[in-house]
């Protein structure tokens, strides 16, 4: 078994990799930045590193040979890159190995060939999976594009060959877009990844986003467990997940979890991974990409599961074989995970920055709350606007969703601005509700971004009449004598 491990990430992700790392014995390090010198997850570490002085060019989390240094002055044995910044990198990887790091993830060539989508799309095609018509490989320029686009019929897609989470790509409706669409995307993939290459494939308009989450370890052996719905999306930036999906009957997950199930072990995969489906309406599916990390939306396939899917992480880096069957892998219940981000959903979900002046979160037995915040913990631009990830389970999708309505209902921050009235207004949508949504839901199916209280306009009368007669309301706290929170409870039930 590892014993040490560097943390390569910061925030909820750092603090969720202590806390297993801890329960098996595993020392951990963590990396303290300038711009976040008193951040909550430092407390969470058996030792915080000072991340060197440096000319600023290279973010820290993005700073490989530092990184990779830090590790072997420490004598740390492995990396964990946590999600983002450096965790689907190969260079990070191999570096990391060519250290005598052990790299908690797959070797660096499965990272290299799943994260170039074209050289996915070949594994995957190779193995009988489903594909989108499109190029066999990258497209070298405008001209081409056209005629592929004329052979497999508009509306295609053109997607940023070494790309992921939604940059580098570009929706072609018609032949005059293409040139202008084509020079956006393999611009945009330049600055994103370092590489301008691009791939067209046919579009498919209005599908589910399906994702099975895959376990395999060095010794051949390869589990699925379960999937993952993430429809609900702006900007192909997943807001909300739930598992399992609405959209799979028995016979569709089995089918689709065998075809996950076979891809991995084609690319003779290790340790955690994702694949990813587009369903369209006729319950066709579609292999998109493979993720090889840990995804942001995990717990809810842990809540299904009752598995710790970073210990599987850290017992396959650590050489040994996978602790479960398929048969031992039962999905019970429903989960379902709201990411809050500090965000201003009416100003097209602007970051919102600030200084957290009150927290008060959800408790119960079915609520769980990964986050890297606390009261005075400010929000910067310096890094991604998720601040919390607030996941309930419940005995079906119906009890999920109201345990999810009731912990939002008290999930309270004062401070910045969050995407908790976006999440209730999903919430509250009949289309969400019974299940006939897909990737379009937000513009087609959400009539508000933000869900508004039957009592809000009341509210706003009773703190105005506080107002006149106490000349001013005090701020949020205890020490006030009013809380707004609970002035708001009181009035619903009156």
């Amino acid at each position: 078994m590892i014993k040490s491990i560097l943390i390569a990430n910061r925030g909820e992700i750092a603090i969720r990799i202590c806390r297993t790392a801890k329960r098996m014995g595993i020392k951990t390090y963590v990396i303290r930045t300038t711009k976040e010198p008193n951040a909550v997850y430092l407390d969470f570490a058996d030792k915080v590193i000072d991340f060197p002085d440096t000319d600023g060019t290279v973010p820290e989390f993005l700073d490989i040979d530092n990184l990779v240094k830090l590790a072997v002055e420490n004598k740390v044995q492995a990396m964990h890159p946590g999600y983002g910044y450096l965790s689907e990198n190969a260079d990070f990887a191999q570096k990391c190995t060519d250290a005598g790091i052990k790299f908690v993830g797959p070797p660096a060539k499965l990272i290299k060939d799943m994260g170039d989508k074209i050289i996915a799309k070949e594994i995957a095609a190779r193995n009988g999976v489903p594909m989108l018509q499109g190029s066999e490989g990258s497209v070298k320029d405008v001209k081409e594009g056209v005629k592929i686009a004329k052979k497999i019929g508009y509306p295609v897609i053109i997607k940023a060959a070494s790309g992921g989470g939604g940059r580098g790509m570009r929706i072609v409706h018609k032949q005059s877009e293409m040139e202008q669409m084509f020079h956006a995307a393999s611009s945009e993939a330049q600055s994103a990844f370092g590489d301008p290459s691009v791939f067209i494939e046919k579009y498919l308009e209005n599908p589910k986003h399906i994702e099975f989450q895959v376990v395999a370890d060095a010794h051949g052996n390869v589990v699925h467990l379960g999937e993952r719905e993430c429809s609900v999306q702006r900007k192909h930036q997943k807001l909300l997940e739930e598992a399992p999906s609405s959209g799979l009957d028995a016979a569709l997950r089995n089918k689709m979890a065998r075809v996950a199930v076979k891809l991995a072990k084609g690319a003779g995969y290790e340790s955690l991974g994702t694949v990813e489906f587009l369903l369209d309406k006729n319950k066709n599916f579609y292999f998109m990409e493979m993720n090889t990390r840990i995804q942001v939306e995990h717990p809810i396939t842990e809540a299904i599961t009752g598995l710790d899917l970073v210990e599987l992480q850290l017992r396959i880096a650590s050489g040994e074989k996978l602790p479960i069957r398929q048969s031992d892998v039962k999905l019970n219940g429903w989960a379902i995970e709201c990411r809050i981000n500090a965000e201003d959903v009416q100003a097209n979900f602007t970051p919102s920055m600030g200084v957290i002046k009150q927290l008060r979160l959800p408790q119960g037995d079915n609520i769980r709350i990964d986050t890297g915040i606390v009261p005075g913990s400010e929000i910067t631009p310096w890094f991604d606007s998720m601040i919390a990830k607030l996941i309930v389970h419940g005995k079906d999708r119906k009890q999920a969703i109201e345990r999810m309505l009731s912990a939002l209902e008290r999930f309270h921050i004062k401070g910045v601005k969050t995407t908790i009235p976006f999440c209730k207004a999903v919430l509250h949508n009949a289309a969400f509700c019974s299940g006939d949504f897909d990737t379009s839901f937000i513009e087609t199916k959400l009539e508000s971004l933000v869900y508004r209280e039957p009592d809000e306009e009341l509210m706003a009368a009773m703190l105005a009449l506080y107002q006149y007669t106490h000349e001013t309301v005090p701020d949020v706290g205890p020490e006030t004598g009013i809380d707004p929170w609970v002035l708001n409870r009181r009035i619903r039930n009156l």
